[in-house]
């Protein structure tokens, strides 16, 4: 379909922090085909009257849980470990794959309604969590968290359910939908496996072309204990089995040294900040300005749901900008267009997706409407600082992943949410809590 988006205030995100006003964007299929402030020629399907509204690129959720939407509240006032092994690990073992479609295709109702147009998930019954996407419209990369609690000496791939999960998913979804759906090597986390799971997952990642994404040093104990085990920090000791070497994604990284970042920025390992969930569970805060400075990358997640409670990202984006001049005393720390940056091209960048996260011609369609006509974006003097300061979920008017409208004005086109609500509220919520 074609579709001419007009008269819109358009953030490119192309590096220049460019702001075009009354401006013209071209869609055909799945691509961005013209930008510019003179109407291109030809005709089109349709055409959307942007008067009033921002164009910008679709939120790039780098780190989430999706499926945790259904234990939104638990554990409440835990801090990570308690709140993993006392609530959380108990409650997911009741998981099936019932249950997990409809979490996450709650979870994904509400990250289409508030821009995000991909994510980065990590989670079990992940073939489930595919057929959501897949259904949903959203881009995804998609992995199972390798774990593995056995001796190492005794470690075999054959007999690792998670390695074989691995093999599954990937040959199942790697590039489904022409790249739509992209499957990551993935590891849950230094203190949930050894290093046989380490070496397996990067020679895996080594073989399939696949990038990695794992947890690292969230907390102060799990940082700790792992310079205790191995000498060597959580980044440090997956980097000597060869984890990173198609680069990858490292959430949390609060506790991450000045020679963890100089290893991340050689090995294309971008940190994924989740704010709001190191926040919550008493974690700390991340060094992102220090990480910035050092060549790092900065993406933003919202982790799982269950320790965020929201799928927010302009929430994320004001948490992100706001933690380091603060924390720093420094007003310039962040700013707005870093908060942005994070959530959008940084993010596409960070999963291995240069075709998206900013508007340009060639790139894919991912495109949100936000509303800067609404009373908590008046007046505008900024729009970059509306956008991080100012907007909330309810201020997106238009979702559009890959050129195909999936929201608008609170309509879903892809989801049916009354049997999502049908599943989760007589299915799920009873398997999980009777």
């Amino acid at each position: 379909m074609s579709i001419l988006f007009e008269h819109a205030c358009v953030l490119t995100m192309d590096g220049s922090r460019t702001v075009l006003e009354h401006a013209f964007v071209a869609v055909e299929g799945t691509c961005i085909t013209c930008v510019g402030q003179s109407r291109p020629e030809g005709s089109f399907e349709r055409t959307v009257d942007c008067t009033g509204k921002v164009l910008m690129p679709g939120f790039v959720n780098a780190h989430t849980h999706v499926p945790m939407a259904l234990l939104r509240g638990v554990g409440g006032g835990l801090d990570l470990h308690h709140w993993l092994n006392d609530c959380i690990f108990p409650t997911e073992a009741k998981l099936d794959d019932r249950a997990v479609s409809a979490g996450a295709a709650l979870g994904l109702a509400e990250m289409i309604a508030a821009g995000v147009t991909c994510i980065a998930d990590m989670y079990m019954h992940t073939d489930a969590i595919a057929k959501e996407i897949a259904r949903a419209g959203i881009s995804a990369n998609l992995s199972c968290g390798g774990v593995y609690f056995g001796a190492a000496e005794d470690f075999s791939p054959d007999r690792c359910g998670d390695c074989r999960n691995q093999q599954t998913l990937t040959e199942r979804w790697h590039n489904f939908d022409n790249g739509r759906i992209r499957v990551d090597a993935s590891i849950h986390g230094e203190y949930t496996s050894n290093a046989p799971l380490w070496r397996w997952m990067g020679q895996y990642a080594a073989d399939h072309g696949l990038r990695m994404h794992a947890h690292v040093s969230e907390t102060a104990a799990e940082h700790q204990a792992s310079l205790d085990r191995n000498g060597k920090t959580p980044l440090q000791a997956l980097d000597e089995c060869d984890a990173w070497v198609n680069g990858g994604i490292a959430a949390h990284c609060v506790y991450t040294t000045p020679e963890d970042w100089t290893l991340m920025a050689k090995r294309d390992v971008s940190c994924i900040h989740n704010p709001w969930s190191n926040l919550k569970l008493g974690s700390g805060i991340a060094p992102t300005r220090a990480m910035k400075e050092a060549g790092v990358r900065l993406a933003l997640g919202s982790d799982g749901m269950a320790s965020h409670n929201a799928a927010d990202p302009f929430s994320d984006m004001k948490l992100a900008a706001c933690l380091p001049c603060g924390a720093g005393r420094d007003a310039t720390a962040m700013g707005a267009w870093d908060a942005l940056e994070m959530a959008t091209v940084n993010g596409a960048a960070a999963l291995g997706r240069t075709d998206t996260g900013m508007i340009a011609p060639g790139k894919t369609a991912d495109l949100i409407l936000v509303d800067r006509s609404a009373l908590n974006m008046t007046p505008c003097h900024a729009v970059e600082e509306n956008l991080v300061y100012s907007a909330r979920p309810d201020n997106v008017v238009m979702n559009m992943a890959r050129g195909q409208v999936i929201y608008e004005n609170g309509v879903y086109r892809t989801l049916d949410l009354a049997r999502i609500r049908a599943e989760v509220e007589q299915y799920a919520l009873p398997l999980l809590f009777g």
